[in-house]
């Protein structure tokens, strides 16, 4: 009798039942995330992004990657985290941003970078290069801004700027700090003659 009673598919279909039931109310479900007291659903996830975005009539080439990206289609935000971006326009110097965190909300007018955020201006090699460090960033690409009111570092040759919020646009290399500004130069003294 208990033979028979194993081969009954009814009873093989209510033990994978229940088994299924157990599973899915135990394990817990990747497509949903916790974040700030809200469960938000998660539209999709990459790992290991390499991307180039180019603009034929304006000769612009955008190379961009991040270890990880997550979109939430409530809202249509995108987060990344470890990115990297190099921009490369003719007349322009090289541009290459880096970031532990972005987050983009509706589209890419508008990019926050967040958690060690570098900005390099010009090629390693080139004596005008200006490099630019801040835990916040605000860019919006279509204009080539970039901004912050959080503290920043900026260096150029030999010379370090600290101030409290940051204006910068890469097509005129204007470059404005906000508040508390103090400049450093680190150039070897002349010696009196």
């Amino acid at each position: 009798m208990t033979r028979s009673l194993f081969l009954k598919p009814s009873v093989w279909l209510t033990v994978l039942l229940l088994l299924t039931l157990w599973l899915d109310k135990n394990l817990q479900r990747p497509d949903s995330q916790q974040d700030s007291g809200t469960q938000q659903e998660i539209d999709y996830i990459i790992e290991n992004l390499d991307g180039i975005q180019i603009n034929h009539e304006l000769k612009v080439n955008r190379f961009f990657s991040a270890d990880k990206l997550t979109h939430y289609p409530v809202g249509d935000i995108t987060q990344l985290e470890h990115i990297g971006l190099v921009s490369i326009e003719p007349d322009k110097p090289l541009l290459r941003v880096t970031s532990g965190r972005a987050e983009l909300a509706g589209g890419d007018n508008d990019i926050f970078l967040t958690r060690n955020v570098a900005i390099i201006r010009g090629e390693d090699k080139d004596k005008d290069k200006v490099t630019m460090l801040t835990d916040f960033l605000h860019l919006i690409p279509d204009t080539d801004i970039a901004k912050t009111d959080q503290p920043v570092t900026v260096t150029r040759m030999n010379s370090v700027i600290n101030a409290i919020g940051l204006f910068m646009n890469n097509q005129t290399g204007e470059i404005l700090l906000q508040s508390r500004v103090t400049a450093h130069d680190d150039r070897t003294p002349r010696t009196a003659r």
